[in-house]
């Protein structure tokens, strides 16, 4: 009998790689999402239907953080993330054979701005804002149910490399000659977004903002891993062992992409630029630097830890995705 595999929240880059992944592998796969196709938010029955006797639930859903934050835009990325997984939590209680695994999206800018040392998830600190108290909502309501005879994991992602990913902005950046680093700096406030959490506050220099990615590969490879270790649940990282910097980062893509010279862009080039796109700084600002340790304790090995060849990998090729077996 195929495996079952269902995902919820699958309309993004993620979500569609999973499920082309999960396929290729011979799963059936069945997705959860706002129209569907299988079973659609609020209709909490067809969701347990389609949870009855399936091997893992892999929860993406929620709102993209690639926005503004005003009032509007910061209720709906909580309620996207909570009201789902609430959803999901009452949907596995409801089976009579829950799934085994259910991995749920979690993100790794949970952790402060970290320029010091990297976060682990044994020795990791959380930071304060916004975006802070957005994961560590989902994550509490996550864990939050009696669900015994299911599994839980929290995925950690750090920034998720891939075609259709954050990459490509950067790819279009750095085509027109604005490869450099995204330099920090001072810039004025407003009473509001401080109240808010919304302001990034200047710390890195230089672009020495630490960047922790993982390639989408290693998305996949993970989530197979864990349900081949049925000792590790909780919280995990999922980010490469060998997170970089801004500066070093974006030389790394220009040399992918044969382009010798990108010029930098400074703090009142970036706030005009992602007020202007609708978008937040504290995106490319904010220090992230992650490792996973309990995954390297396991023994997962990392299909790609290593930026460039993890680059080169994306922008060679754009074609059905690769699976990687547990290892």
């Amino acid at each position: 009998m195929a495996e079952r595999i269902v995902i919820a929240g699958a309309s993004g880059f993620i979500g569609r790689y999973l499920a082309d992944a999960f396929r290729a592998d011979g799963a059936d796969v069945a997705l959860i999402g706002r129209a569907g196709p299988d079973a659609s938010w609020g209709n909490t029955g067809a969701i347990t239907d389609l949870l009855e006797g399936a091997d893992l639930l892999v929860n993406l859903a929620g709102k993209s953080v690639n926005c503004r934050y005003g009032p509007a835009n910061r209720a709906e990325i909580l309620r996207s993330r909570v009201a789902t997984t609430r959803e999901l939590a009452d949907a596995v209680a409801g089976c009579e054979n829950p799934p085994a695994l259910w991995v749920n999206a979690s993100t790794a800018t949970i952790y402060r701005h970290a320029e010091d040392r990297p976060m682990t998830e044994s020795t990791g600190e959380f930071g304060t804002g916004f975006s802070v108290g957005i994961a560590t909502e989902w994550e509490r309501t996550f864990f939050a149910a009696d669900l015994p005879a299911t599994r839980r994991v929290a995925l950690r992602m750090a920034i998720v490399l891939g075609d259709g990913s954050a990459l490509l902005p950067l790819i279009r950046l750095a085509r027109f000659g604005l490869g450099g680093p995204q330099l920090d700096g001072r810039w004025f406030s407003t009473r509001a977004r401080r109240d808010a959490g919304t302001f990034h506050e200047f710390r890195a220099r230089g672009g020495r903002q630490r960047f922790s990615w993982i390639h989408i590969r290693d998305v996949y490879g993970i989530i197979r891993f864990l349900q081949a270790r049925t000792g590790l649940d909780g919280v995990v990282n999922a980010a490469s062992p060998h997170p970089t910097d801004n500066r070093t980062f974006m030389a790394t893509l220009r040399r992918v992409l044969g382009i010798r010279v990108g010029l930098p862009a400074f703090r009142w080039m970036l706030e005009l630029g992602s007020a202007a796109i609708r978008t937040e700084t504290e995106l490319v600002l904010k220090s992230r630097w992650v490792v996973p340790e309990r995954l390297t304790d396991a023994g997962y090995e990392f299909a790609f830890p290593d930026l460039e060849p993890a680059l080169r990998d994306i922008v060679g090729a754009r074609s059905l995705p690769e699976t990687v077996a547990a290892s």
